[in-house]
């Protein structure tokens, strides 16, 4: 039984996560009821480990959080990044926390190494309203590159958190 509530929960974490990533890159916000969402599946699948799992993963999402306003206030970070990196910690155990902090990192480097790559490709020919959604977003992206626009960090955070949560289950 334990097994397939992890499965769920792994199932509905990274359908999350990918929708507050297609959101950032969409619109650069994650909106809050996807953290909540997040959150809310996390402590769900730690209360079923047990009262005692579910009060450490909350302190180490409270502390995640509180450690992450510093880069919050120096412009490092968005507040969307912030809380979701914080609600995704709610469903972690502290190894798992660590690893997603250390693939999100590395993740959130080739992502900017992409954004900075992005500036010397081409210019897509004119996009029109009905083109395909992967030519709008090369030319959107593209666009904000040039203009030192803000990373869409939601995708390193899904991506750190997706490869976490497929560790913790043993995929």
């Amino acid at each position: 039984m334990e097994s397939i509530i992890l499965c769920l929960w792994a199932l509905v974490t990274a359908s999350l996560l990918l929708v507050a990533a297609w959101w950032d890159v969409a619109s650069r916000e994650i909106p809050n009821r996807i953290c909540l969402a997040l959150a809310l599946v996390g402590i769900a699948a730690r209360l079923t480990i047990g009262p005692a799992e579910l009060a450490l993963s909350a302190a180490v999402a409270v502390g995640l959080f509180l450690a992450l306003l510093i880069p919050h206030s120096f412009r490092m970070l968005g507040g969307g990044d912030v809380k979701l990196f914080a609600a995704l910690a709610f469903g972690l155990p502290p190894i798992g926390v660590a690893s997603l902090l250390l693939v999100t990192a590395l993740a959130g480097g080739v992502l900017g190494m992409t954004h900075l790559a992005m500036r010397h490709l081409p210019r897509p020919r004119r996009v029109k309203a009905n083109a395909w959604t992967l030519r709008r977003v090369y030319a959107a992206e593209r666009w904000r590159a040039l203009r030192h626009g803000p990373l869409p960090y939601a995708v390193a955070i899904a991506l750190g958190g997706i490869w976490t949560v497929a560790k913790l289950i043993g995929a």
